[in-house]
């Protein structure tokens, strides 16, 4: 099964890729996480990453294409995948077109995962992470039991460079250039919307009953 995860920051992807990997044993391929983990290795390709993460502008195509078809080359990938973070330019997207019928294994669905603006700003300006664990928190959606400190863990909490009210606002107007995604997907025939800003577990059920139908 392969399928693509969109929506702006903070509609709740990172989420629903977790239980959709748990539920359909598909592996979650994020470029946000893999640029993160490119940034802490302190490489030449992970300086030039944390320039663009931490202003909340795009990474390049050329970038973010070369980190997706690297990904694809490893041995879980070969089952399926959840991508998330990626296309997010028409350009990417042709480009994984070419990728993925080299490989022979065209997308199955899109899933849209769709909140307004106002409603995004909220989340992402309030999220906090733990240094030691990663753990996610919000300051008023999931706040921690002791304020700053992890209740995992223990460790320190902090908030992402790249979700400071500035960068947010940066970063919205930025995914302004994913638009055209939708078209394209939709008119494919491939795009399923889901709306963001229900309960955490009915945005899971209606995800759900698209991937459920796609497995037959």
């Amino acid at each position: 099964m392969q399928v693509i995860l969109v929506g702006l920051p903070g509609a709740g992807k990172g989420t629903q890729a977790e239980r959709i990997t748990a539920s359909f044993g598909i592996p979650h391929i994020s470029t946000g996480d893999m640029f993160r983990r490119a940034v802490a290795s302190g490489t030449e390709l992970g300086n030039t990453l944390k320039s663009y993460l931490d202003s909340g502008r795009l990474v390049p195509d050329e970038i973010t294409i070369e980190v997706v078809r690297n990904r694809f080359k490893e041995e879980d990938a070969q089952r399926g995948f959840l991508l998330d973070g990626f296309p997010r330019t028409l350009q990417q997207a042709n480009a994984l077109d070419v990728m993925l019928d080299e490989l022979q294994r065209p997308i199955d669905a899109v899933l849209y995962i769709h909140v307004n603006e106002d409603v995004l700003l909220s989340r992402l300006t309030g999220r906090r992470i733990c240094k030691n664990c990663g753990a996610t928190y919000h300051t008023v959606f999931q706040p921690p039991k002791q304020e700053g400190i992890c209740d995992r863990c223990g460790g320190e909490l902090y908030q992402r460079a790249d979700d400071t009210v500035e960068a947010v606002k940066t970063r919205l107007e930025q995914y302004q250039h994913t638009a055209p995604l939708i078209d394209y997907y939709r008119n494919r025939g491939l795009l399923h919307q889901i709306e963001g800003e229900q309960p955490i577990d009915k945005v899971f059920e209606d995800v759900s009953k698209v991937l459920r139908a796609i497995e037959g």
